[in-house]
């Protein structure tokens, strides 16, 4: 599973942030993200989740290209997520620039849920899971991300747009339902102005407004939970 690594040269070890990839896959522009919010001081680590289906490439948006990433998300699920994570931390606790303990998860599309997983089935070491444009948080599954929420002691972040196919609009209380009555200390904030993907910069979805909010709410819940 290749993995980027990106933290401060100094004043190390840094706590440890999974930044997990939307569904366009690796690319500069989530690169140069992971970088920003490693340079806050945190020892982010970008996998390749794809990585199932065979070695690691960019994509490009060719038709090609754009059914070859729809057949590799299907190795990308809530529960082989739980694998995935439990390789990159012990990876982690072997590098003398992460710091034991707490760890944090930042989703992009896809992987918003999976960041949700996350805090549910490592409760005693996830701090915080923030789930940008999540996409399929609600699944007719057994291990979908709204479901069998007790377990989780994180705080989570929801940034939801409107007009998303993957995210549709109803599906939003039954997602704070789960929440709240499993006791989940969260904040969702809700775009009609910005559409699914605002959040990395350089493609036509970006919204500069949303985009920066949610770099506002993931610094704080980071500040206050790592």
């Amino acid at each position: 599973m290749k993995t980027f690594i990106y933290h401060p040269e100094d004043d190390g070890p840094h706590p440890i942030v999974l930044y997990l990839m939307d569904a366009p896959s690796i690319r500069p522009a989530l690169k140069d993200m992971a970088s920003r919010l490693a340079t806050a001081g945190y020892y982010v680590m970008l996998p390749y989740l794809f990585y199932r289906g065979g070695p690691y490439k960019e994509f490009g948006l060719s038709d090609p290209d754009m059914h070859e990433r729809f057949e590799l998300m299907d190795g990308v699920t809530p529960t082989n997520i739980l694998s995935d994570a439990a390789a990159l931390l012990s990876y982690a606790d072997n590098d003398d620039d992460a710091r034991d303990g707490k760890f944090g998860a930042v989703g992009f599309c896809m992987s918003g849920g999976l960041a949700i997983s996350l805090a549910r089935a490592m409760p005693d070491r996830m701090a915080a899971a923030a789930s940008i444009h999540g996409a399929w948080l609600v699944r007719d599954s057994a291990d979908s991300p709204h479901l069998n929420l007790d377990t989780v002691a994180a705080e989570v972040y929801l940034g939801w747009a409107d007009n998303d196919s993957t995210a549709p609009v109803e599906e939003i209380p039954i997602m704070t339902e789960a929440l709240e009555a499993a006791g989940v200390r969260y904040t969702l904030d809700f775009y009609t102005d910005a559409v699914h993907g605002y959040a990395p910069p350089g493609g036509e979805r970006y919204n500069r407004a949303a985009s920066e909010q949610h770099w506002e709410r993931v610094h704080s819940m980071m500040r206050r939970n790592l």
